[in-house]
């Protein structure tokens, strides 16, 4: 069954990159415009890039530099959607970072920056997409929710992970904001989902599988033996992007190779 976004607007936060590629990539070749936002400058050549392949594909977006962590950035990123595109329908709360420090060594820096981005990132862009799906209201047109919110958490919501406490929590409380949004907006037909990858074939932990000998051990840890790809996590997306998914709402689906299993207890522990 082929899944259509015809005619909606995503909103698609760390796109230039990693899952946030794979994701913006997906909902391109749904139908959906996308907004393939990058945090800096910096980053400008891989939104650009990313956009390319779309707009290659035959999809259509634009690319928007803002910091998520930043609440005037975010306010005016969706003001400027809105502007150009006449509203939101999708928003993809993925911008997320890693600063990983021993937990008696980790700085408040390194804590506030880790939490700024991934989870105060996805509370200011929630809060702006919702304010827009309540102003906009249902749409049969587009789609039979007023809204769609996905946000990207990790088996790390579940699964401590020493010497990444700044992460696991900024984790953790995603699960808890999105559960929250999907209770308080659920009469307002909002939906409000969490994907919460595995290892997934990223910049982000390069050193996790760049080796053989670091991909063989990475695979201890997953009973389907394989790493996971950014299309796993933009095929999820779609998916609950669209009205076939109308029921679903206030859930954490984990993506991950059975990650969540704990493949060390297989033969006893």
């Amino acid at each position: 069954m082929e899944i259509s976004l015809k005619n909606q607007v995503a909103v698609v936060t760390g796109a230039s990159s990693g899952i946030g590629t794979g994701i913006a990539k997906s909902l391109a070749a749904a139908g959906a415009t996308v907004i393939v936002n990058h945090s800096s400058e910096r980053s400008l050549p891989d939104a650009e890039k990313v956009l390319k392949e779309i707009t290659d594909a035959g999809g259509k977006g634009i690319t928007y530099r803002c910091d998520v962590s930043k609440e005037e950035e975010v306010i005016k990123m969706f003001e400027d959607t809105v502007a150009q595109f006449g509203t939101v329908d999708i928003l993809v709360n993925n911008a997320g970072i890693q600063k990983d420090a021993k937990f008696t060594e980790m700085t408040l820096d390194q804590w506030n920056a880790v939490i700024g981005v991934n989870l105060t990132g996805q509370f200011l862009c929630a809060r702006e997409a919702i304010k827009e799906f309540l102003r906009r209201g249902i749409d049969p047109t587009r789609s039979v929710a007023c809204g769609k919110i996905i946000h990207i958490s990790s088996v790390h919501e579940v699964i401590p992970w020493a010497g990444h406490a700044n992460y696991a929590s900024s984790k953790g409380a995603i699960r808890m904001l999105m559960q929250t949004l999907a209770q308080e907006y659920g009469a307002n037909k909002i939906r409000v989902n969490s994907i919460c990858p595995g290892a997934i074939q990223t910049p982000i932990n390069t050193d996790a599988w760049d080796t053989p000998e670091a991909l063989k051990s990475l695979l201890t840890l997953i009973p389907y033996n394989r790493i996971g790809q950014p299309e796993d996590i933009g095929n999820l997306a779609v998916f609950l992007a669209s009205d076939l998914s109308d029921y679903i709402t206030g859930t954490s689906i984990f993506v991950d190779g059975g990650m969540k299993t704990y493949e060390s207890f297989a033969t006893g522990g």
